[in-house]
């Protein structure tokens, strides 16, 4: 900065600045395709039949416990879905598809709690961001249908958003290994990796320490600088290079499903403007198309309505800052109470497992039964359950109240649990004392959660 500049005319400069609307363009189209992708396989592998219409319980987030999808509904919330993605890849009735896949893509990831991945809360986050972004003004079915629509340039921000959140999924998913389990003691990659000798090639070095300590650490350093590079055009192609091997080695390893395929194609945004410029050119090319029938020399200006989408989306980016934070807040550790855990780009970061036994107890006669959890939950539900506190008590209000329904009084529900960390010895989890149809969630966090033995 210049001595003398005054830093409201450099942020006003910087908000006029203008770009190639190729990036929107590039980003929009492998966003729309890899989403109707994934849409297609998760139905492809039956896996709305597994996670959403075999449980007959559903764990619910905070505020949403009203989602509750019909079994037939459901398909239909699926097929919406796919075909959104498929209309904001060529940016067809484009507002409304990214709207639709949007609202369809977070309900049908509210229906359980079960099934949370950073990457589907990402994908919600991404599609959120482009509602208020021009994706569709070049390059696309709007843009060819309607001339008034049709630009060649963009203001910069709308860019510039999209490098933002990435580097802040990065940025926090490097921060947070740098923690004593993942630095110094190579957890839980030291329990992961020696499982993975049979991959081709480096199978035979995955039960070596220093490959375990090479990992870690890697991974750590790669989260932490891999937008600084992505950023600086000298080493940008290397950078994108290390995206690609990254990303791939971490899908042979870990079955993370389609996350490694967004983020390399999300991480494209950071090419130049030329380059996006040069891809679409030569796609068109090849195709036979004329360019200009998708753009002209224009820049996108959609007035009052630009500045309400700069308004909205410059609180969502301080929210995306502020909210991974929110564990600080929290007294213990957040790998052992999990309070302030999702939602803060904390990938891969422990192995933890669990055992709960619930008993049934008549307060006013003293009888009790135990309880078969896989009566009321799926495996993978089970698994989930044992190791989450807001899940045990979930589950247990819950069989609290299906067995009051059932004609039984005083009902008291008592939880025998136990937890281990990162290869830490098994420890008791939840007191085993309090009755949970007295308690909220804080309250359990707050006094009746075991201490982590460290």
């Amino acid at each position: 900065m210049l001595m003398g500049t005054n830093p409201l005319d450099i942020t006003k400069i910087y908000f006029q600045r203008n770009t190639k609307a190729a990036s929107l363009a590039v980003f929009r189209f492998l966003f729309g395709f890899i989403m109707m992708v994934s849409i297609v396989r998760f139905w492809y592998n039956g896996w709305i039949e597994k996670l959403y219409t075999l449980p007959q319980f559903h764990f619910h987030y905070t505020g949403f416990s009203w989602v509750s999808i019909p079994d037939n509904l459901l398909y239909i919330l699926f097929i919406c879905c796919g075909f959104a993605a498929l209309f904001v890849s060529i940016g067809y009735q484009y507002k409304l598809a990214i709207s639709s896949f949007f609202l369809c893509f977070t309900l049908i990831e509210l229906i359980d709690k079960t099934t949370y991945l950073n990457h589907y809360y990402f994908v919600s986050v991404m599609s959120f961001i482009l509602i208020w972004l021009p994706a569709h003004c070049s390059y696309s079915v709007d843009s060819y249908k309607d001339p008034q629509l049709r630009s060649e340039y963009v203001k910069t921000w709308n860019v510039d958003v999209i490098k933002l959140m990435l580097a802040i999924v990065y940025i926090y998913a490097g921060a947070a290994k740098l923690n004593s389990d993942w630095m110094l003691h190579a957890m839980p990659l030291s329990i992961w990796l020696p499982t993975k000798m049979d991959i081709p090639l480096l199978g035979s070095l995955m039960h070596e320490r220093w490959m375990h300590y090479l990992f870690s650490w890697g991974g750590a350093v790669y989260d932490l600088s891999i937008v600084f590079f992505l950023m600086w055009r000298r080493t940008r192609l290397l950078a994108f290079m290390a995206v690609i091997v990254f990303h791939i080695l971490t899908r042979v390893l870990f079955p993370i499903g389609m996350f490694p395929y967004i983020m390399i194609c999300c991480t494209m945004i950071f090419f130049s403007p030329g380059f996006h410029t040069r891809l679409i050119s030569s796609v068109v090319n090849i195709l036979g198309i004329d360019p200009y029938i998708f753009t002209n020399n224009r820049t996108y200006n959609s007035g009052i309505k630009e500045k309400i989408s700069l308004v909205v989306l410059s609180c969502f980016m301080l929210f995306q800052l502020l909210f991974p934070l929110r564990h600080f807040l929290y007294d213990g550790n957040v790998f052992w109470t999990e309070r302030g855990y999702r939602y803060s780009w904390r990938v891969m970061l422990m192995e933890k497992t669990g055992y709960a036994n619930y008993k049934v107890v008549d307060g006013a006669t003293g009888r009790r039964f135990y309880i078969q959890n896989n009566d009321f939950l799926t495996a993978q539900q089970q698994k989930e359950m044992s190791t989450q506190p807001d899940f045990i008590l979930e589950y247990g209000q819950y069989l609290g109240n299906h067995f009051t329904s059932q004609g039984h009084e005083n009902v008291e529900v008592y939880v025998e649990s136990y937890a281990a960390l990162n290869g830490r010895r098994s420890q008791k989890y939840i007191d085993d004392n309090v009755d949970l149809m007295t308690v909220d969630y804080a309250e359990l966090c707050r006094s009746h959660i075991t201490p982590m033995h460290d």
